[in-house]
């Protein structure tokens, strides 16, 4: 409330003239901390009168009738007041601590180089609090500041501020609502002003953590100059930062951690804390490698797996491999975690510890920060919290002004969206940035939230070590080249403080060169891996061709699938639903053949029953974007939920659907990482539409086709894309089929577009019982899940496999037949309906389900029989210069007879995927159809 508005409905209250001004205030002071005032206040400010802000005068009569009242009714309020001059002394100084919690990060010496400029922040200032010399040695109630008594003078109280929050750490934790919380941050910064406390033998570890990061970027320096390696000096805090996270992590009952990373620093990271031989990197900057696998990646991409020995345990440590593709590896990584703790059973995120790495450009300025962000809390993708450290060197990439690169203070800002403490820490000082790194992880076991550590550092070299940041960055750097290192300010602190002799510190220095001279492990915590995330063995040295159980016993398919039927009978469905179910039930019975949606369900029931782990997610997955899923059952009464396939037996495999978050970019590169630490299992990612994967292309691209060629990483993912040419226009028609045909190739990859339930129930359990892992890319349908000739039998499940092509169904004498059209997906019906409708016997159709790894030897099998046609067209919906002819044509024509010719039956060329007005579409269509159907 307005200051004024409180004068007015003080006016004529006994609590009128100075004692107003003191409630005023104290108002005030309420309304920004309500922890501030005394519980006697709290109680009174909490009971005032609720208020319309859209009304004027009413309001604040009642509030000054309230406190008529109020006076009248009582005397300890008077007495509270009695002396209102040290009343409204006691009050500012109240305010002041306020402010410090608010805003002493703006005052926090935070920049090692000391180039910030900052603005003066009025209300640290004693005199903007109506503070005087005088009062400096008065004493005052300091309220809730968290030091351990409850009265101080204001002296000291001023310099106790001061040192917890404007020493090397700045806190920002008061944009948080919850009041747990923000006193628990408080708690732990004020007891001990902002410093924390370490042994002699702690303090050693940092020096030697140091030594170790500085001592690696210039051995690498020297012993291969000018080649890039992205050093982490000037931000060498990183790795005793780190160290002390897995640390403690596993001193607090964590047994496993994973880290994503852009590429600044990754080489320290692997050496210094995952263990990796520095001889093996020496042999990949001398250009060695092994031919074993695919074609590798860059030693700044690579990834690494060890054990880690901390007081609580050996610690099994994962380094996510990446591309640069900056902050794309952090929902990765929490989708890795995610698989890992639910392993594990970890339900609350203490066991697996998730730690990103982020560039201070690159945390505010990329949109999947937000977004992964914005998955934090939410059902299917929350993991008990992540730990980011924002690794700041205060320009980025080239930049030469943070106002290029953000439109906030600090780059840190994003992390405020979900209310995340941020911690600011000065990286020339290591023992500030081991208190914050306890705190921020105390801080994640404790409320299951994210943190972020903002470690203010710079950058000794360019962007890499070829580049010449002079050019652009003239006064940092010339500050920079006289700067000591972190390493040598922390040494001569401990030098000067008689903590250890110069000659400990030197010698650090000789021991480190010397491991590094011997090219073994570095690491002394590092031990031999036994802690396996997963095992991946069964599926190792296997290829497409490999065998796999399909046959299930008609009355096993049966059982499940009349459990796939059954609900509480409270559970009041909608009436849609209902019908469906009906209808499912019918299909259990024997009396209706199978549509898409049961069939689909049937394959994940037959999955969870041997015991496997399904993971579906998408924006509609429960109930399916086309409404032919329903694997959720919303109660119309209480709209509780109900899942069958959770509820199939006792003892069957986990199945777990979640409509996520409205992102395609982090929920799928979760997903990919969730797939990549979980291969036993079943892990699919639904697009609302295909089209919509395109804003998802990065993970496409630089992780699903590519990470096992570059990184050895298996992953077998399922992407259903919904596609097919309904009249819905150009952004709900394609999937974008030749995006992916593009990107196959080493048989990295499946795309497949089913056209039948059977189909679709085959290939879902291929995909799991098959004993390999690869990404399976699949074209859906849309307008076919309730298409009338889109049926199969219960015998089409129970005894058949998937059919990588599908020969003529209608019984044609081959010898009539002068054309044989091929195609794939719903286009399938539409030259099945017209050819019937015809009447023609001259024209055969084939089907190619898997377009890759292209199915040759199926797709020449298909065509035995018309080894006399000369006349083959390849027909599709989409236009020419997409779907799968400019990318396939090769692969169809390998599988054709001797001297056949083929053409092309479909839609022109065309920049957009489809027409937006549904007169062109049927016009187009009927004309495609025709096209393919007309023989010379």
């Amino acid at each position: 409330m307005q200051n004024g508005v409180m004068k007015a409905w003080l006016e004529s209250s006994h609590l009128a003239g100075a004692n107003a001004t003191y409630v005023e205030d104290l108002y005030e002071l309420y309304l920004s901390d309500p922890d501030l005032v005394d519980e006697e206040w709290r109680h009174v400010f909490s009971d005032l009168p609720v208020v319309n802000e859209t009304a004027v005068e009413q309001p604040h009569s009642r509030v000054r009738d309230y406190f008529r009242r109020l006076a009248k009714e009582t005397t300890h309020l008077s007495a509270t007041v009695s002396d209102p001059d040290v009343d409204a002394k006691q009050v500012k100084v109240l305010q002041l601590i306020n402010a410090y919690r608010f805003r002493g990060h703006q005052n926090a010496n935070l920049d090692p180089l000391g180039l910030w400029q900052r603005e003066r922040v009025p209300d640290l200032d004693p005199e903007f609090h109506n503070l005087t010399a005088d009062d400096f040695n008065e004493t005052f109630n300091v309220g809730s500041f968290a030091i351990g008594q409850e009265t101080m003078k204001l002296s000291e109280l001023y310099d106790a501020l001061k040192k917890t929050y404007c020493g090397s750490i700045g806190a920002e934790y008061m944009h948080i609502t919850d009041t747990e919380e923000k006193r628990w941050i408080q708690q732990r910064l004020e007891s001990v002003v902002g410093q924390g406390a370490f042994t002699k033998d702690e303090k050693l570890t940092f020096l030697d953590e140091l030594t170790a990061a500085e001592g690696l970027e210039r051995y690498l320096g020297a012993k291969f100059p000018g080649a890039k390696r992205f050093s982490l000096e000037g931000g060498d805090a990183m790795i005793p930062m780190v160290k002390e996270l897995i640390r403690y992590a596993g001193t607090n009952g964590a047994r496993e951690v994973v880290v994503g990373m852009a590429h600044r620093g990754r080489l320290n990271m692997l050496v210094n804390v995952l263990g990796k031989k520095p001889q093996d990197l020496f042999d990949e900057f001398a250009g060695k490698h092994d031919d074993t696998w695919g074609t590798g990646d860059v030693k700044y991409h690579q990834g690494f797996s060890a054990d880690f020995a901390t007081p609580g345990g050996d610690v099994h440590l994962v380094l996510a491999f990446n591309p640069s593709h900056l902050e794309i590896v952090n929902p990765v990584v929490v989708g890795s975690v995610r698989a890992r703790q639910d392993r594990l059973g970890d339900s609350d995120g203490s066991q697996v510890l998730p730690i990103t790495i982020h560039g201070d450009s690159a945390v505010a300025g990329q949109g999947v920060v937000a977004e992964t962000f914005n998955m934090s809390q939410s059902r299917g993708y929350r993991v008990g919290g992540t730990v980011r450290i924002v690794v700041n060197n205060q320009i980025g990439f080239t930049t030469s002004n943070p106002n290029d690169t953000r439109s906030t203070q600090y780059c840190t800002d994003i992390a405020k969206m979900v209310q995340a403490p941020i911690f600011h820490v000065n990286a020339d000082d290591p023992e500030a940035v081991a208190f914050v790194t306890r705190i921020a992880l105390d801080y994640r076991n404790a409320f299951k939230r994210d943190v972020v550590i903002d470690l203010v550092c710079y950058r000794r070299h360019g962007h890499n070590e070829a580049d010449e940041p002079n050019a652009t960055q003239p006064l940092m750097y010339q500050k920079i080249k006289k700067h000591p290192t972190p390493r040598k300010i922390y040494a001569d602190n401990l030098t000067d403080n008689d903590t250890i002799e110069l000659e400990t510190a030197t010698s650090l220095i000789n021991e480190y060169r010397d491991a590094l001279d011997r090219g073994e492990c570095v690491v002394k915590e590092w031990r031999p891996m036994k802690l396996h995330s997963v095992d991946w063995e069964p599926y190792l040295g296997h290829d497409w061709t490999a065998e796999w159980p399909h046959a299930i016993e008609v009355s096993r398919l049966k059982e499940l699938a009349n459990r796939l039927c059954q609900f509480p009978e409270s559970h009041k469905l909608q009436s849609r639903v209902q019908k469906l179910y009906n209808d499912r039930q019918a299909m259990a019975n024997g009396e209706k053949a199978f549509d898409w949606g049961m069939a689909e369900n049937l394959a994940y029931a037959s999955i969870v029953d041997e015991g496997k782990r399904i993971r579906i997610t998408g924006q509609d997955s429960g109930r399916g974007t086309f409404f032919h899923r329903h694997a959720v059952l919303h109660n119309q009464g209480d709209a509780s939920t109900y899942i069958p396939l959770a509820n199939i037996h006792d003892k069957q495999g986990p199945f777990q659907v979640f409509d996520s978050v409205l992102s395609e970019e982090a929920v799928l590169a979760f997903e990919y990482g969730y797939a990549t630490a979980e291969p036993s299992g079943l892990t699919v990612w639904e697009a609302q539409f295909g089209d919509f994967a395109n804003g998802a292309q990065v993970v496409i691209d630089q992780f699903i086709s590519s990470g096992e060629q570059k990184w050895g990483r298996m992953c077998g993912l399922t992407m259903l894309l919904p596609h097919g040419y309904e009249g819905q226009g150009p952004e709900h028609s394609s999937a974008r089929l030749e995006r992916y045909l593009q990107l196959c190739a080493e048989q990295n990859m499946q795309v497949v577009i089913p056209s039948t339930p059977a189909q679709v129930y085959h290939m879902i359990r291929r995909q799991v019982f098959r004993p390999m892992r690869r990404p399976l890319v699949v074209m859906s349908p849309k307008s076919l899940l309730r298409h009338p000739l889109c049926t199969s039998t219960l015998d089409e499940l129970a005894s058949g496999n998937f059919q990588p092509a599908i020969g003529e169904i209608d019984e044609l004498d081959p010898k009539q037949v002068k054309r044989v059209v091929l195609c794939s997906g719903k286009v399938y019906f539409d030259l099945l309906e017209q050819r019937r409708k015809n009447e023609q016997t001259d024209v055969a159709i084939v089907r190619i389900e898997q377009l890759y790894p292209f199915p040759k030897e199926d797709v020449e099998a298909a065509l035995a029989d018309y080894q006399h046609v000369t006349d083959f067209v390849w027909c599709q919906e989409e236009p020419q210069n997409q779907g799968a002819w400019y990318s396939s044509q090769h692969n169809f024509r390998s599988a054709l007879p001797a001297g056949a010719q083929l053409e092309y039956a479909g839609r022109p060329a065309s920049a957009s995927p489809a027409v937006g007005y549904m007169s062109v579409h049927l016009k187009q269509q009927k004309a495609l159809i025709e096209s393919a159907l007309t023989t010379d």
